[in-house]
């Protein structure tokens, strides 16, 4: 399986066919999707659309599925598009789930249940952000898909992780030059709802940011290594400094102009998949060195 040194991070109900087309002619080898169905519909539709493109979740949370029916999607998937779907779970989090157990013990539960349905090792990594969970991802996964960090994490990974392991951290970025405008554009997607939540807060803290830092709006600190700004070529570098600490892989995430209140929490904003999006992926395509295909 080649997922490349770079690929798109998306939301899984905003992403159609015709877009995983276009990322993959773009010269994007993977398409990472955000909590996708619990029996992985649509997945299918996305492969077929495409020629050697690999999905990927980001994350399954376990919460939402199920072990039992996640198994039979990976198998119904394997049979028709082999190789060309990795699944990466994770364990969401207390704030969003009811009966939230231990993170160690909910997903050791539900691995030995994927290892009951045959589902291999080499096929599904886990949203490792602390050393518990990352030592079960060498343990247990293919590596870890850690989200919402710097590349001091990915460094910390790799140590965590041994060589052998695939470490494919997400990253986002904001094509905008002006610091100011950038940072008004990342800083309420990152507000609402990871700065509220405390797996995420904790895994910050360790990476040296502060109370102050993570109070209020956030810091322009930590927002500047959260959300990468810039140019692209200043983006391209930020987006490479993964690769240097020592990830295989890193998911783009984008964050736009154009953006649209959650439904059930208006205070979330969620990006609008548009032109300039795809505008956006091509020219980080031309910087990072992505051939189209």
């Amino acid at each position: 399986m080649n997922l490349g040194e770079f690929g798109v991070w998306q939301p899984a109900y905003a992403t159609t066919p015709e877009m995983a087309k276009r990322i993959e002619g773009l010269g994007y080898t993977t398409l990472w999707l955000g909590g996708p169905e619990p029996d992985l519909s649509g997945l299918d539709e996305l492969l077929g659309a495409t020629d050697h493109l690999v999905v990927a979740s980001s994350i399954y949370n376990i919460y939402r599925g199920d072990a039992a029916v996640l198994a039979a999607a990976y198998r119904r998937i394997q049979r028709s598009y082999p190789d060309r779907l990795l699944l990466g779970l994770g364990v969401g989090h207390p704030e969003q789930v009811g009966n939230y157990r231990t993170p160690m013990a909910a997903l050791n539960g539900f691995l030995d249940a994927l290892d009951e349905h045959g589902v291999p090792h080499e096929k599904r990594m886990l949203a490792a952000l602390g050393s518990k969970m990352l030592a079960l991802a060498t343990e247990r996964a293919a590596g870890s898909v850690p989200y919402l960090v710097t590349p001091e994490h990915s460094r910390r990974a790799r140590a965590a992780l041994g060589s052998q392991r695939i470490l494919a951290p997400e990253q986002k970025v904001v094509l905008e030059s002006d610091p100011e405008r950038a940072r008004a554009l990342a800083r309420p997607r990152i507000k609402h709802p990871y700065l509220g939540l405390v797996n995420y807060t904790n895994n910050l803290r360790r990476l040296g940011f502060t109370d102050d830092d993570l109070s209020g709006d956030g810091s322009d600190r930590l927002i500047d290594q959260l959300a990468v700004h810039g140019d692209t070529a200043t983006v391209a570098r930020g987006l490479r400094a993964h690769l240097a600490a020592g990830a295989n892989h890193v998911q783009i995430q984008v964050v736009g102009e154009h953006s649209a209140p959650h439904p059930q929490m208006p205070e979330v904003l969620l990006q609008v998949y548009d032109e300039d999006t795809f505008r956006i992926y091509e020219s980080l395509a031309g910087a990072l060195d992505i051939a189209p295909s």
